[in-house]
């Protein structure tokens, strides 16, 4: 059940499946993610984006820390990208999440300062924390854009 979660139900299994590379899982899971996110809030509200985000950040920490003793940071484990979705959309209108989708893809990939020291904890706490970091980022920068230009 770890490995189901942990690859955010196959997702993050796709590209290594088809190229013999995990690289850009995390984007492909994320893209997975973004509908689901955005459909919760249109359907629950903000409120229920941020519980989804809450119970998706525990499962990222839960499904990854046996995991991530014995494989490491794989790239396939891309439940932590889904968790970071849920936070970067949280009470967005859709430009402004497709925009925070971008900043959160964005600030995770190239590890900027938060992200990387979020990292850099032990385990699966830290593979989980630059996901919630990297979010948090995108977050802001979807609400700025909601407040000011949409």
């Amino acid at each position: 059940m770890e490995r189901v979660i942990a690859s955010w139900f196959g997702s993050g299994l796709i590209l290594g499946r088809i190229r013999g590379s995990d690289s850009g899982s995390g984007t492909l899971a994320s893209l997975i993610t973004l509908p689901i996110a955005l459909w919760i809030g249109l359907n629950f509200g903000w409120e229920g984006q941020l519980a989804a985000a809450g119970i998706l950040i525990l499962a990222s920490y839960w499904a990854s820390r046996r995991l991530v003793e014995s494989e490491g940071d794989a790239g396939w484990i891309v439940i932590d990208e889904a968790a970071g979705t849920f936070v970067a959309t949280i009470g967005l209108t859709l430009a402004p999440a497709l925009a925070a989708f971008v900043v959160f893809r964005a600030a995770d990939i190239f590890k900027v300062p938060g992200v990387k020291e979020a990292e850099r904890l032990n385990g699966a706490l830290g593979v989980t924390a630059d996901d919630v970091v990297a979010g948090i980022y995108a977050l802001a920068v979807g609400h700025l854009l909601q407040l000011t230009v949409l």
